[in-house]
């Protein structure tokens, strides 16, 4: 019977292991690399290992960036006193997306999941609650996804802010239940944004 090579075998291995990609997945792909032209399959290669040697966290709100700071943080026309609050660098590029806001983020990099083990000290919850104290904040925007997690790790930082003067809002509920915001359309971002709601 004949068998795959070991490189073969170990590519779709790997492939496998990709969030969403099976084993049938991971075999397509692998036979797609195999007929596509070494240059082809090497450009994937390289931007892999571009990105793995050059993308960082922003040092200030933990945005994807190639520099210590982003370039949102970097963007000397930023509100600088509004901070809105997502869990991962996706759920910015979607509200940026909508071109409604014009302040300035932080990634949390998750979001409260006891279940799962991922408690506040796994966050940037404490670099976020740093910035509120050191900087000029006048506002907090809660941007966390639409679900129980994300609505208790809304909570959670609302109540580690409880005597910190700082206006903490919600989005509107635009968004439904149970939703994500990366799949959120621009205009129901956009209406979300304008319509939120105070969270104290």
């Amino acid at each position: 019977m004949a068998e795959l090579t070991e490189s073969v075998n170990g590519l779709i291995k790997e492939l496998s292991q990709l969030p969403g990609i099976g084993k049938k997945s991971a075999e397509r792909i692998t036979y797609y690399l195999l007929k596509a032209s070494k240059e082809e399959a090497l450009a994937l290669a390289d931007a892999i290992r571009a990105v793995k040697e050059k993308v960082r966290y922003c040092k200030q709100c933990y945005n994807l960036s190639e520099q210590q700071l982003c370039e949102i943080c970097r963007d000397p026309a930023r509100d600088l006193s509004t901070i809105c609050v997502v869990e991962q660098p996706r759920d910015l590029i979607a509200i940026e997306a909508t071109g409604a806001y014009r302040g300035l983020y932080h990634v949390l990099l998750g979001r409260l999941a006891p279940l799962e083990q991922v408690n506040p000290e796994h966050l940037t919850i404490a670099a976020l609650i740093k910035r509120v104290k050191t900087e000029k904040i006048q506002e907090i925007i809660m941007a966390t996804n639409p679900t129980i997690e994300g609505d208790g790790t809304a909570l959670y930082i609302m109540n580690q802010l409880d005597s910190a003067p700082v206006k903490i809002t919600r989005l509107a509920r635009g968004i439904t239940t149970g939703s994500v915001l990366e799949f959120a359309s621009k205009e129901m971002l956009s209406d979300s944004l304008s319509g939120r709601q105070s969270f104290r």
